[in-house]
């Protein structure tokens, strides 16, 4: 067997073992990849439950011609399980999967085509469905995509780095040498932990990798669904979490700027985030206290106002921003 492969599968985990199943067999379903060398590595981001075992047990009967591979990351946090993904991965590109995305079957030979073609990717997003388990609110449109429900079209789209805009981690694909290449060997946003709200990390990496001048693109032909259950539509789940998304503003946003600009930046995004709250609060008045989008909003909008000061005051600066 060889020792590289064309393309990696890399699944983060943290307590997976009831979603795994459905995942692992969805890829083991994958159509048209007679032509390509691939692997699945399932990260176990120091799960606490049966995860290890499930995924034992897959091997134990895996007879595909891909290999099935299991490597714990007792680091708890996102971005050390895709550290660790993307040093154990031999593939040239590595596909993620959180263990509540399932991919369409022609997942795997869809993303790897869509590398080869362009070369200049150095990572591309899937489009992404929500499999509501119970309906949201109606308005709910205005922050599903923060729920990485990514429904852009039917065309490939180059995502602009002056538009701030890029795709989540679920289903996402990394060209290998494109994070080789972009990131520091450490970044300040490390995932959403017990003891840690901060999140976006996946856009901190994906900023670095636009930053060296590599391509970040949507594939809409690369499908996946993601399982989203009752409790994260419930305020005790999705206020923490649009504030954890706020706090991490500052680093998103600074990453792609020149040094000597972030001063000017600061400014001005403090600028805007303070008028947006007022805004909110004109067009909301008390519905921000009791409509859950509106609520949420604020809490966005409040939070990355905050965000440098609760970095700095929590010693998350001390890493500092990768200058050129």
């Amino acid at each position: 067997m060889t020792d590289e492969f064309d393309f990696s599968v890399a699944i983060p985990t943290y307590n997976g073992e009831h979603r795994l199943p459905e995942l692992l067999e969805r890829l083991q379903n994958q159509i048209n990849t007679e032509h390509i060398s691939w692997e699945i590595i399932v990260i176990d981001n120091n799960s606490t439950d049966n995860t290890a075992d499930v995924v034992k047990s897959y091997q134990a009967s895996w007879q595909s011609p891909f290999p099935l591979k299991y490597c714990f990351e007792p680091q708890q946090g996102a971005a050390y399980a895709r550290k660790r993904a993307i040093a154990e991965a031999k593939g040239e590109f590595i596909g993620f999967l959180d263990d509540d995305n399932y991919p369409t079957p022609n997942w795997v030979a869809t993303a790897y085509n869509f590398g080869k073609k362009y070369p200049q990717a150095g990572a591309y997003g899937s489009q992404i469905h929500p499999e509501w388990e119970v309906q949201p609110p109606e308005n709910f449109q205005r922050i599903a995509p923060f729920l990485a429900i990514t429904e852009r079209g039917n065309l490939p789209l180059l995502y602009e780095p002056h538009k701030k805009l890029l795709p989540p981690s679920a289903g996402l694909v990394i060209r290998k040498q494109a994070w080789v290449e972009s990131l520091p060997s450490q970044t300040i946003l490390t995932g959403r932990t017990a003891s840690n709200m901060l999140t976006s990390e996946d856009l901190e990496m994906l900023s670095y990798i636009q930053k060296a001048g590599w391509e970040i693109w949507y594939n809409p032909e690369m499908e996946i669904y993601h399982q989203i259950p009752q409790w994260r539509l419930k305020s005790d789940y999705l206020l923490p979490f649009f504030r954890g998304i706020g706090l991490s503003r500052f680093v998103t946003r600074m990453v792609n700027l020149k040094p000597w600009t972030r001063p000017v930046a600061f400014i001005g995004y403090a600028i805007n985030d303070l008028r947006k709250i007022f805004l909110h609060l004109l067009k909301y008045r008390t519905k921000v206290k009791t409509d859950l989008v509106a609520a949420c909003e604020m809490e966005l909008f409040v939070s990355s106002l905050i965000s440098p000061f609760y970095l700095w005051k929590n010693g998350y600066l001390k890493k500092g921003l990768k200058n050129d």
